[in-house]
């Protein structure tokens, strides 16, 4: 159980390393080369491994390479690109507090994509979820407000908004590489990386000022880009997969909850960060609605059962 502590205290200083990271960087170019490097040390690493397999990878069907293209675009470019790019202007907690539409998100791809049925419970836990975004969406920052807004939302929200459901859709296409074409996750991972990365840079290409890299000090961005490879790259994906043989993934899915709490803590610490009264009464609200959603299945448990 402590482990699980561990896993998303890690996620959250994800959070505050980007955020440290972006004094030195601009959003597309941080992320760009974050995922490249980090996609071309899984590739390789998979290729080392597993040598056997190398054949394999030339024969991937067009629909397998099409998913594989969607993975990169959605789970990887689009999502860490208007993550970090929110991540500028609003709090790291808020930021991460916001990455809690993810769960309810899931279910609602899964009830319109897969049919999937909810109970009338588990539509009472999603409404309720929803409505205790409204409270932290409505206390903004004089930051938040310089991006603009779009009704109550500032674009900075909006786009950790999209962040969030587009790394819920890329969960959903990483599932059918695995179960349907039978890939690695390592490699499906890698690739995405890769070609994620390689979408960023080139964003970033058009948008930033390369002069020659859009870096200002490189020994901080070099110490950053480290950092964020090897806990969220390296050890939280391949944590949360061990942890997974052990508990539930709805089990698994609500301990996440902890994320935004760790965040907070981590961002008042180092930033001096605000947590204000807002995101409390949010988190106390989309928390009943999370114990309501999944009421039903941790009745049965949060253990794998052997």
């Amino acid at each position: 159980m402590l482990l699980i502590f561990v896993l998303y205290s890690l996620f959250s200083l994800v959070f505050i390393i980007c955020k440290v990271a972006l004094e030195y960087s601009p959003p597309l170019f941080l992320v760009g080369s974050r995922m490249l490097t980090a996609g071309a040390l899984i590739i390789l690493y998979y290729l080392f491994s597993n040598r056997h397999e190398i054949r394999k990878i030339f024969s991937i069907n067009r629909t397998a390479i099409l998913t594989l293209v969607g993975l990169a675009f959605f789970n990887i470019y689009l999502t860490n690109a208007c993550e970090v790019w929110g991540l500028q202007y609003l709090s790291s907690a808020k930021t991460c507090f916001i990455y809690s539409l993810s769960p309810f998100a899931s279910a609602l791809f899964s009830y319109f994509l897969f049919s999937e049925q909810m109970s009338k419970q588990k539509w009472l836990g999603l409404t309720i979820g929803f409505l205790g975004f409204i409270p932290i969406f409505m206390s903004q920052s004089t930051e938040e407000e310089l991006t603009g807004s779009f009704w109550i939302f500032s674009w900075a929200e909006l786009a950790v908004c999209v962040a969030a459901v587009s790394s819920v859709y890329g969960w959903i296409l990483l599932k059918k590489l695995i179960q349907v074409d039978q890939i690695s996750p390592l490699f499906a991972n890698g690739l995405s990386m890769l070609l994620g990365g390689t979408m960023a840079l080139g964003h970033s290409a058009l948008v930033e000022n390369w002069d020659p890299v859009p870096v200002t000090e490189y020994l901080p961005f070099i110490e950053c880009s480290i950092l964020l490879i090897l806990v969220s790259n390296f050890i939280c994906y391949n944590l949360y997969g061990h942890l997974l043989k052990k508990f539930t993934a709805t089990f698994m899915s609500f301990a996440g909850f902890t994320t935004p709490l760790f965040t907070a803590l981590f961002g008042w610490l180092y930033f001096g960060e605000v947590v204000t009264s807002a995101f409390f009464f949010s988190m106390t609200i989309v928390f009943s609605g999370l114990l309501l959603f999944y009421r039903e299945e941790l009745k049965f448990g949060y253990a794998v059962k052997a």
